[in-house]
């Protein structure tokens, strides 16, 4: 292998990508041949840097790779550049080529006849994908293999697949790596377990977590390892040995079904084409659309149902066109049957979440119509009763802070690290969650905790090492219940560099050892280090081990599912992974039906059961491409001489602080880096850099966050969410084109030149102005003002060190008009109150946009950092606050009252 091939086999995480440019190079490789100016030799080098990797994919096979090399051997320039140039179109839009051809053929017409009838032209192409053949057989045979797979197709078959062929365990698990097609593996129960290709890296990772001492792999093994990666895979065993004790190995728990030999080839062709079926099926959407196919007589409140009002009308007509005849069609209440209830699903929707359940590995799945803000308040409500304390971040969004005066539970508030300079917090360090459990028990009070309340990962995208913060919480109070909120990050259930960072996917690793024998080693060997009744100070700087016997793994997320996946707006999911669930079920469908609609709609659900079935079958392809777009962004901007003059994204080294950072990762594009240290930093560090969220600085060229985004939107119709003072959020995403990255590059290109022509014709005057503009917005930045504490009216211990509070009471204190009162924000008084007193304590949420935390909560005591920082504030959206009234406060003699 060339050191080139070998260096993209190691930088495996951007090489699906990578391999569609390295066909389009090979394209003008080839058309500069046909030009006269390259030679044959350069185009041959080319194709055998991709001869590894097209090892691992179907198309376009050892048959059209052979005839593309006849052509050459033949000097046909014509016929060698026609069929690289078809090759290259079916890589890059993702379609298949059958291998079907007479290699004696040559031209247009053979290349026409490698076209499978499916990808012709119709009103529906079945579903194509790729099945993995892990064989002891020889190479030579593989030609003859492919072709009596391929006789087993039938006009029925929903869908067609391809075989893909290694010999190896190693080759499997690059295989599956490189190649998001692949949908199913069909494996024996031993194979040769080293590739015959060279991958220091590779095995660097496989062989501590395999202890692999020999040159054979264990079938179950390469089951158990590729189903860590992605879980989504339907995994086949073949063995001539004892397949009845095979069945009966708990290991063999991954595999989806065993058979023995290859004494049934149609009922695996069969089972291959089942387990897609099963991920395929869509249960309340298919039964949607049945329902919209039935003639319908509606004597129910749903005008817009059956369309006759909308169609039949002049003045409306309009908005049918637009949307079609489908949508109204499928328009229905959950009352007139037909159709499930969200509310109490007994049919199709309960089967849609069960599937949700199984694709995203929990135990159960909730569909919401409302959004993950609904999603998070139903949680905490079901959760917490009046007087429970929740360890709550706050830079949370805000429908946690609202969960808390909806339940009455008090929140305490842990703080983020912060990021000043952008005007952003980061994630809660550990040892903050954890010194304000300590402190709770050193109090006689950690009964009283209930909820750690989290964002997983943050807007801006850090993300926790959930295994770890769980496993010390509960080393600490085993039956800790923890809400994640992961609704920018459903996506990363589907990457295996992001997966362990997920609520679920972090569950399931802990359950996994919490049932294995290291489990209670591990935790008594840790409780002979510590001793009985270990300080503080050793229980803060010691990495816990909780006792599994006692654990009570109870876990939820909640993902917007629209937010990352192909849902419709509001889409949302609640995802349950919580061995007491039973105890906590009524409560949990109170919430539900408190804060769900008694009408949902019906088209967004079916959109939350098709971005299942969309993730099951290609979510891992997807999410490997929009982590691929995202480093072409960050490299784009980076690299380029004139962007880089004046926007940078930054990398992990600026938006995390070394001390989080142990494996000593530094950035994606840091020269050297492989997938190695991606992977050591994803397992190792507090936290870990989401490479989908990008943080864009613009205030080095002048403008504001705010500026910014509506400057891209205006002009260059480029949306963002997220703003901070001087930096703007991109976040690639499933959706995403290398088409969008040239956009973006072309309208940075563009700004730049705009502002470089502005400063060289303004003269000095002008360049004063703009450095004077970039240093207010990159060094003259407010200090990020931290929660102070309750209002003592609010605190049942005010004499305590912990900080929670009754934030229902202050809430509702607001209602009652004569118990508040408005100070402007400028006034003097304020500084007096600050400085003399009485204290200054909110009567509600006030949270700017950006940066979109709440820099006050009822009950709270406000303090001059607070008052300092919202004066320097130069955004235009501050929820919560009313600049003509000023700051609404809670009356100092009202409250003193309250107090005693």
């Amino acid at each position: 292998m060339s050191k080139t091939a070998h260096e993209r086999i190691d930088a495996f995480f951007i090489l699906h990508a990578g391999r569609a440019d390295s066909w389009r190079n090979v394209e003008n490789i080839a058309s500069r041949w046909q030009a006269g100016k390259s030679c044959p030799e350069e185009l041959k080098a080319a194709l055998a840097d991709l001869a590894v990797l097209e090892e691992f994919h179907a198309s376009p096979g050892p048959k059209i790779m052979r005839l593309l090399h006849e052509h050459m051997k033949n000097d046909d320039v014509k016929g060698t550049h026609g069929l690289i140039r078809r090759i290259s179109e079916a890589v890059l839009m993702n379609r298949d080529l059958t291998e079907s051809t007479d290699e004696s053929g040559a031209g247009e017409t053979d290349f026409a006849e490698l076209l499978p009838n499916a990808f012709g032209f119709g009103e529906h192409k079945r579903p194509s994908f790729e099945t993995l053949f892990v064989t002891a057989q020889p190479q030579e045979r593989w030609p003859a293999l492919c072709d009596e797979i391929r006789h087993m197709r039938r006009r029925e078959d929903e869908f067609i697949y391809e075989p893909v062929f290694v010999s190896s365990f190693e080759d499997a698990f690059c295989a599956a790596i490189v190649n998001p097609r692949i949908a199913a593996v069909v494996t024996t129960d031993d194979m040769t377990y080293r590739s015959r290709h060279d991958a220091p890296v590779l095995r660097e990772l496989l062989d501590p977590i395999l202890h692999y001492r020999s040159d054979e792999g264990s079938g179950i093994d390469l089951a158990r390892i590729l189903k860590t990666i992605r879980p989504e895979l339907d995994i086949y065993l073949l063995s001539d040995r004892n397949v009845e004790a095979i069945a009966g190995d708990p290991k063999a728990d991954c595999i989806r079904r065993i058979f023995y030999a290859v004494e049934e080839p149609l009922e695996l062709h069969l089972s291959i084409l089942e387990g897609i079926a099963a991920r395929y099926e869509t249960p309340f959407f298919d039964n949607l659309k049945k329902y919209a196919q039935r003639p319908i007589g509606t004597f129910h409140a749903l005008p817009i149902a059956r369309g006759k009002s909308v169609f039949k009308s002049e003045w409306i007509r309009d908005m049918g066109e637009f949307y079609g005849i489908n949508l109204f069609l499928a328009e229905s209440s959950a009352t007139t049957g037909g159709l499930d209830s969200l509310l109490e699903p007994t049919g199709n929707i309960k089967k849609a979440q069960e599937y949700a359940a199984r694709a995203f590995g929990a135990q159960r799945v909730f569909f919401v119509t409302n959004g993950t803000s609904t999603s998070n308040k139903m949680v905490v409500q079901a959760l917490m009763k009046p007087g429970d304390i929740a360890i709550v971040d706050r830079n949370c969004h805000k429908s946690h802070h609202y969960g808390m005066v909806l339940s009455g539970g008090q929140p305490l508030y842990v703080e983020a690290f912060p990021l000043t300079r952008y005007s952003m917090y980061g994630a809660v360090p550990l040892q903050a969650i954890k010194k304000a459990m300590l402190d709770l028990k050193a109090e006689g009070r950690l009964d009283k905790l209930r909820l750690l309340d989290l964002t997983n990962c943050t807007f801006d995208g850090h993300m926790y090492n959930t295994r770890r913060v769980m496993e010390e919480c509960l080393a600490i109070k085993p039956d800790l219940i923890f809400l994640w909120d992961e609704a920018w990050s459903g996506f990363a259930h589907w990457s295996p560099f992001l997966r362990p960072r997920t609520a679920m996917g972090a569950a399931h690793v802990l359950e996994e050892w919490m049932r294995s024998p290291e489990a209670i080693h591990s935790y008594e060997r840790q409780q002979a280090e510590i001793g009985k009744s270990p300080s503080e100070d050793v229980l803060l700087k010691t990495r816990l081990v909780p006792d599994p016997r006692k654990i009570r793994l109870r876990v939820y997320q909640t993902n917007s599912t629209h937010k990352s996946m192909s849902a419709i707006r509001q889409g949302s999911m609640v995802l349950v992974h919580d061995v007491d669930f039973a105890h906590v079920e009524s409560q949990f469908h109170e919430a539900v039906f408190t804060h769900a609609s008694t009408s949902p709609n019906q088209q967004l659900i079916a959109s939350l059961d098709v971005a299942r079935r969309q993730m099951e079958l290609e979510g891992y392809g997807l999410v490997m491409n929009a982590i691929s777009i995202a480093l072409k962004i960050r490299e784009a901007v980076n690299k380029h001489p004139l962007i880089s003059k004046y926007f940078r994204i930054l990398g992990a080294d600026e938006m995390i602080p070394d001390e989080y950072r142990s494996s000593g990762f530094v950035d994606f594009l840091k020269p050297g880096t492989n997938w190695g240290d991606i992977v050591k930093a994803m397992r190792q560090d507090e936290f870990y850099l989401d490479p989908t969220r990008m943080t864009l600085v613009c205030g080095t060229a002048g403008f504001d966050g705010t500026q910014f985004k509506g400057l891209l939107a205006s002009k260059f119709n480029i949306q963002l969410n997220k703003t901070s003072r001087n930096s703007v959020l991109l976040q690639s995403n499933i959706n995403n084109t290398r088409s969008d990255v040239a956009h973006l590059v072309r309208v940075l290109v563009e700004i730049s030149r705009e502002i470089e022509d502005r400063l060289q014709a303004g003269g000095e005057t002008v360049q004063t102005s703009f450095n004077a503009r970039v240093k207010s917005l990159m060094e003259d930045v407010p200090d990020l003002p931290n929660f102070s504490c309750f209002h003592e009216a609010f605190r049942n211990d005010a004499g305590k060190r912990t900080v929670e509070g009754d934030i229902r009471t202050a809430f509702f204190g607001a209602y009652v008009e004569e118990d508040c009162e408005y100070l402007p924000l400028s006034s003097p008084e304020v500084d007096k109150r600050l400085k003399e007193g009485p204290e200054l304590v909110s009567a509600n949420f006030v949270i700017p946009y950006p940066p979109g935390f709440p820099i006050m909560v009822p009950g709270q005591v406000i303090t001059f950092e607070t008052i300092d920082f919202m004066r320097k504030l130069d955004v235009k959206e501050i929820h919560g606050y009313e600049s003509a009234k000023g700051l609404k406060l809670l009356r100092a003699d009202k409250l003193r009252g309250k107090a005693s």
